[in-house]
């Protein structure tokens, strides 16, 4: 994929985050895109409306693990409007996905949301939670072009 592709990808993914929070969730959303570019699934944060953790990343990788192949998982690529935290990168570390690119870093959106407690940003990056398996999945991002999009999303959503 290149840079063009990456950007398309994470542009729908931010489209998911607003349908997320229009339905009373968190806004995230993620994409899972095969080695030759065909979209294998999408997810929405379910946060709110199933009681649980329900996050984005982790809904699409549960839900691949179980409709698709571990080589088909291992040439995917996950892309996600903000950077897998800790639960969503183990999530897909065991889903066995092999590449990830988010928009916007985890820690910018801990300063976006502060200390609300619906949202408690652990501050470490998916590449040490990655780093410490015995695979490699290949991240890219943040991508400054969207940051700006993306963290308004967040600021208006966090803030209501």
């Amino acid at each position: 994929m290149d840079r063009a592709d990456d950007l398309a990808h994470l542009s729908r993914t931010i489209e998911l985050a607003d349908l997320s929070a229009a339905e009373g969730n968190h806004p995230f959303g993620a994409r899972l895109v095969g080695a030759d570019g065909t979209v294998l699934g999408e997810a929405k944060n379910t946060h709110s409306t199933d009681g649980g953790p329900g996050h984005a990343e982790a809904n699409l990788a549960r839900e691949a693990a179980r409709r698709h192949g571990i080589a088909t998982l291992r040439g995917a690529t996950l892309y996600t409007s903000v950077e897998p935290c800790t639960m969503c990168a183990g999530t897909i570390y065991w889903a066995e996905i092999g590449a990830v690119v988010f928009g916007m870093t985890e820690k910018r959106l801990a300063e976006l949301t502060g200390d609300d407690a619906q949202n408690p940003t652990q501050d470490l990056p998916c590449t040490a939670v990655f780093a410490a398996g015995r695979r490699q999945i290949a991240v890219r991002g943040p991508f400054p072009e969207l940051e700006a999009r993306i963290a308004a999303q967040h600021a208006a959503f966090w803030t209501r």
